[in-house]
Formats: structure tokens, sequence, C-alpha cells
């Protein structure tokens, strides 16, 4: 089996522009006498590698501790694409998945410098996808990304933001990538993995 880590490094990753930075403090140093090393940190819900909960855009919205981790763990399909993604693109995308494998069609990753618009946003809607990923900061047009939230997470999918599929082939992998357990939190990082090789391995 092989492991893809797709997510970044909390303390240099990317930050979308106006959010606060990771920051780390050392508490307990060996290095001064201390008995053992000791690490604080602060960060933003939404820095490098997240997940992003209906109460982000949503008053009367899930927050992340109440999705259901199904979302965030199952077959998901990697598909490359640069620019905007439009509806033809969206639709594409879903039968590329469904011919690969149909427990796939349910998490879209897109792999490179893509923004989906909200014509994209309605077609997987529709669809009832429960996960799309992206690897920029946030799903829709950086400068406007309201709309394109609004009918994602308006529909139950929740969104894998940040994450990291460059050295990752198009594809079919089991992906895990639940979020931390943030309570009443509008969103949360996570340790994303892809894992392939898994049916292989069953088979023998």
């Amino acid at each position: 089996m092989q492991i893809y880590d797709i997510s970044q490094e909390v303390f240099g990753s990317r930050v979308y522009p106006g959010d606060p930075s990771p920051a780390r403090e050392s508490l307990l140093s060996m290095e001064k006498g201390d008995a053992c090393n000791l690490t604080a940190f602060s960060m933003c819900a939404h820095n490098g590698t997240h997940v992003d909960a209906p109460f982000h855009f949503y008053q009367e919205g899930k927050t992340v501790d109440q999705m259901e981790l199904s979302a965030y763990v199952g077959w998901a399909c990697v598909v490359a694409h640069t620019g905007e993604v439009m509806a033809e693109h969206a639709r594409h995308m879903l039968e590329t998945a469904l011919l690969r494998k149909r427990e796939a069609v349910k998490r879209i990753l897109i792999k490179g410098r893509a923004v989906v618009t909200a014509q994209a946003a309605a077609v997987f809607a529709e669809e009832g996808i429960s996960l799309l990923g992206n690897e920029s900061q946030t799903v829709g047009p950086e400068e406007n990304p309201e709309e394109v939230h609004l009918r994602l997470l308006g529909a139950g999918i929740t969104l894998l933001e940040g994450i990291c599929l460059g050295q990752v082939p198009e594809g079919v992998y089991f992906l895990c990538a639940a979020p931390l357990k943030l309570g009443g939190a509008d969103g949360a990082p996570c340790r994303a993995v892809l894992l392939k090789g898994l049916e292989e391995e069953k088979e023998t």
C-alpha cells in the first residue's frame, strides 16, 4: 500500500489573505535544562490544509464537530484541472470518477491551480457529492468566494481546502481527512492522506 500525505506543514502553510498565521511557542526545552520539550501553538481554523463546515457561511449550519465523519473517509477521485472549473468540467469530473469506481464519485479532489465557479458548484450540489477538495486556500474565487461556498455548503457538501496533490497521479484513492473535533467551530485543520493499493491488498 502506498500512502500520499496531501497536507501542508502547519507552521509554513499558506494563509488566506487577512487570516492570522500559525504561531508556535516553546514552553519547555531540554536544551535549556527542562525535563522534556513542550510546544504550544495558535492558528486559524482555516490555515493550511483544512475543512469547512456549513457554519462557516450559515449561522444555523452544522459546526465541524457535528459533521458526519463518513464525508471525510472513503473512496475519492483525483482529477486534474487548470483555470476556472465550469459546469461542463464538473460534469466530466463526475463522469470520470463514476467510470473509475462508483463509490469515488462522492469525493472529488481537484489537482492543479483551479477555481470552482458557481455554475460548477451547482453541478456538484445537484449530484449530491459528499466532499470537494482543492489545492487553493479557498474553493471559489479568492476575491469573492461567498457564492460558491453558499452553494456547496448549503447542499451539505464538506470542503477540503489547501491540499497538496502535485505528486499524486490522477486516479482513485482511499481518502482519510478527518478534521480536529473543535466544538462549535466553522472549520478545522486536518492531516489528509490518500491510500493507494487497498483493493489489491484485500485480494491477496
